[in-house]
């Protein structure tokens, strides 16, 4: 039985979430100021503990601050979650930067306080076991550690055996079965929607839907209506009630791809129904409520925006409970044979043909650079497949189809599925930028755009910029 710290001041609060917790089969005891629990602390360690922000006339928070500082150091392994009253944004934020697990607010839903709390003493259980094995079945070179993760999860559409890949499913392994919030970064091409797809996949939602919002391709004028849906008349062409996609994701998973492209705007909205778990749909007063698991990806460095104010540093600590980074495929060269074999039999499969690559072609693909990870290097093999008469492929088949960078007027340009269009985007703009030394007149002449329209576009990839 799971033990949890009640420590709030107030008898009301105490009482009620006693009621709740002893329900739920948790075991329950209660602190009514931070020296009792302190107290309870040392004679009965629990689980976790349920801190409330303030104890005195203040609601600063400053007292479930330094309460938090010390249970974090006087008692490590137990989790704390922060419940108050008198929530701010940067009271989360500095909560959750010593180490508090969640925040949530009075007065909070029974079913999402649950689910969080469940949550976060099955992350917490994991570390500690995970700490506790660290270094007992090391992996080595190649060789897999004898509990793979390929032998206890559903990894079989996920092609690779490097050690860092490895390590990557261990994690999505064991925090899939959790509701926590999980952001995959890695560059462009590694695979992270095929990431998303596993934890949903091995997650106790895997017979519910499965949604995924690519929102770098949502503009913000759309945002609502894509997200949270909208009713008849909402807008001139609101002919009929539209589901949103956080409704399609009710009970399931939803993977919001390229997070790092969502305006302030829409982090925002964004922000209220991942505190809450509530929205409106567009030109309605109704709140609904909502119970989906949410997955993000970026290839951006978030934390360098928040740095400049382009993304939410709130936002950032809501969507990570739970980080991995997908090694970019120069990184785990080894892996390159298999995926080869993983595409040539699918296209095999589809074309008809015993398809197989030869020694020396393999050794070639091996060493190339492929900046664009494993989306070139399945476009590069899907191509040379296309055109090639045999069905071994030989080095000449490949090097035909593999074009390191084709020149126009000296500029080098990136191949076919090494970026997408965005991408593209934004490295003309960072190197018009240095080029031209800041100066936006001159820069958006060269691009061929207006001013309105480059100080859109460099507040919307969070590129810094001075007025001329």
């Amino acid at each position: 039985m799971h033990k949890i710290l009640i420590i709030d001041d107030d008898l009301a609060v105490r009482t009620s979430l006693k009621l709740l917790l002893d329900k739920a089969g948790f075991g329950v005891d209660t602190a009514a100021n931070p020296a009792d629990a302190l107290d309870r602390l040392r004679e009965n360690t629990p689980d976790l503990a349920l801190l409330d922000m303030n104890f005195t006339a203040d609601t600063s928070g400053e007292d479930g601050l330094r309460l938090l500082g010390l249970i974090r150091q006087r008692h490590p392994g137990v989790a704390v979650m922060l419940i108050t009253g008198w929530a701010t944004v940067d009271l989360a934020v500095r909560g959750m930067k010593l180490g508090a697990v969640d925040f949530l607010g009075k007065p909070w839903q029974n079913d999402h306080l649950l689910q969080s709390i469940q949550t976060a003493i099955t992350l917490a259980n994991s570390q500690q076991q995970q700490a506790a094995t660290t270094g007992k079945e090391p992996v080595t070179g190649n060789r897999q550690s004898t509990a793979s993760p390929r032998s206890k999860f559903d990894f079989s559409h996920i092609v690779g055996e490097d050690p860092a890949l490895l390590k990557v499913l261990e994690t999505i392994g064991r925090v899939a079965a959790t509701d926590a919030s999980v952001l995959i970064m890695g560059e462009s091409g590694t695979g992270k929607e095929l990431i998303a797809e596993a934890i949903h996949q091995n997650s106790t939602r895997s017979k519910k839907p499965f949604v995924k919002v690519n929102l770098g391709g949502i503009s913000s004028s759309l945002f609502e209506s894509e997200m949270f849906g909208h009713v008849r008349g909402a807008f001139t062409d609101a002919r009929y009630d539209r589901a949103g996609r956080f409704e399609l994701a009710n009970n399931g998973t939803i993977f919001l791809d390229e997070i790092g492209d969502l305006d302030l705007s829409g982090q925002v909205k964004l922000l209220r129904v991942l505190q809450d778990r509530t929205y409106e749909m567009l030109g309605s007063s109704r709140t609904k409520t909502v119970n989906v698991r949410v997955v993000c990806a970026t290839n951006r460095r978030l934390d360098e925006m928040v740095a400049k104010g382009a993304f939410r540093e709130d936002l950032l600590y809501r969507i990570n409970l739970v980080t991995v980074r997908l090694p970019a495929l120069r990184e785990r060269p080894g892996d390159i044979p298999l995926l080869v074999d993983h595409f040539l039999k699918n296209l095999g499969e589809i074309y008809g043909r015993p398809l197989s690559v030869s020694r020396e072609a393999m050794a070639w693909l091996r060493q190339l650079e492929l900046p664009g990870n494993i989306r070139q290097l399945k476009n590069l093999v899907e191509r040379t497949v296309l055109v090639s008469p045999q069905d071994n492929l030989q080095l000449v088949d490949f090097q035909l189809q593999y074009q390191p960078g084709v020149k126009k007027d000296g500029v080098g340009l990136p191949e076919v599925g090494t970026m997408t269009l965005e991408e593209m985007e934004v490295e003309m703009i960072r190197r018009a930028m240095d080029f031209h030394k800041g100066k936006i007149a001159r820069v958006a002449r060269s691009l061929g755009l207006t001013r309105s329209a480059l100080y859109r576009r460099l507040e919307k990839f969070g590129i810094p910029y001075q007025e001329d």
